[in-house]
């Protein structure tokens, strides 16, 4: 397969997704039957987008098998082991998704064994390791888009957790003020993420009282009542308090390495990661938890969340650094008046139409293909 070719991809029907944003950017009419998700173009065996090659729809993840170097090009294929080595995603979050965080490459090769050696099936709900692969992640927002990444500076959680004065609260709160911001980290989420149940429904309950008569002085308020409503009596409710709480603007991005404890609140966007599925669970969601295997993954620092801006490099491309070796994500615009044109050695990509219209002409045989 040398040509530019047509993909078919799979929607993943999450009950947090929207039943418009999806169908809208396809161009579909009415909205769908179930919340519609996610979008996934790839190649991951869980759910491979389907490509237009010799006249047949075929598995993506089957084609670039049988010719990894044709699809992927000899340096890719070498370096990512004949695998296409990112998975790209349309997001669509009408509800806020589970705090979570991805292991890095190691973690998740250990825990990939580990869990088969336990027999574990893959598709178990109990599963952690879906896969052996890391998962850094780069999310740019196609509309307004609220999310949660990394730990808030210490002296932030102290500010705001503070002011609840819930008496439950205040061990917890001691570990952060007795300690170095690593370690207090460690010791403040681990008490919250391990404390009985009938405690944290008590302290979500005492925070969402205060949270409610303050909706107007900070998002960060709004957000914990609005958690409450979709999630009650879950720890997580709490997370815009000691997590980074940040409003991407449409086309502004921002990077989740592998370890930073993370969530995706509302909105609609580009996502594109490792070509992995292995997630760890800490709240917000009915699906499986292990704060254990979390609290071993994670990076417990305080960080100042940079928001990447598009860097342009070319006329009519723009890109986000990330630094990370399986993907680079960009921004193409096109006019009639200003055609890109596409650099001569490349590598595999994909690419999706969220707005307008384009034609894509390969100069190797002038054959056209329309995206809308």
């Amino acid at each position: 397969m040398r040509k530019i070719s047509l993909l078919k991809n799979s929607i993943q029907d999450y009950d947090w997704g929207s039943k418009t944003a999806i169908p809208e950017l396809l161009g579909q009419a009415g909205p769908a039957e179930k919340p519609q998700a996610e979008l996934w173009m790839g190649a991951h065996p869980k759910a491979p987008s389907q490509v237009y090659c010799e006249g047949l729809w075929r598995s993506l993840f089957e084609v670039i098998t049988e010719n990894p170097h044709e699809v992927l090009g000899r340096e890719a294929a070498h370096k990512f082991s004949n695998k296409l080595p990112f998975l790209f995603k349309v997001i669509a979050a009408a509800k806020p998704l589970s705090i979570q965080a991805h292991p890095n490459q190691s973690q998740a090769k250990e825990g990939f064994t580990r869990e088969n050696e336990m027999g574990i099936p893959l598709e178990a709900a109990n599963r952690n390791y879906r896969d052996d692969n890391h998962k850094p992640e780069v999310i740019c927002a196609l509309t307004p888009f609220w999310a949660l990444n990394g730990f808030r500076q210490v002296r932030e959680i102290l500010r705001l957790l503070g002011e609840i004065q819930v008496p439950l609260l205040v061990e917890p709160l001691s570990f952060l003020r007795d300690h170095s911001s690593r370690q207090g980290l460690k010791r403040f989420f681990n008490h919250l993420m391990t404390m009985e149940k009938a405690k944290q429904a008590k302290i979500v309950k005492e925070t969402v009282a205060f949270a409610e008569k303050r909706t107007e002085e900070e998002p960060v308020w709004t957000w914990v009542a609005k958690l409450n409503e979709e999630y009650p009596r879950d720890i997580g409710v709490l997370s815009p308090a000691f997590l980074n709480l940040v409003k991407l603007e449409p086309r502004q991005a921002m990077y989740l390495p592998a370890g930073e404890l993370h969530g995706y609140l509302e909105g609609v966007g580009i996502e594109l990661m490792g070509n992995s599925d292995n997630v760890l669970r800490g709240g917000l969601t009915a699906k499986h938890i292990d704060v254990k295997e979390l609290l071993s993954i994670l990076n417990f620092s305080e960080i100042k969340l940079t928001i990447l801006q598009p860097k342009r490099v070319a006329s009519g491309e723009a890109f986000y650094p990330t630094g990370t070796a399986e993907f680079v994500l960009s921004i193409v615009e096109v006019s009639a008046r200003s055609p890109f044109l596409g650099a001569l050695k490349r590598s595999v990509e994909m690419m999706i139409c969220t707005e307008g219209e384009a034609t894509i002409t390969d100069l190797g045989d002038g054959e056209t293909t329309g995206l809308t």
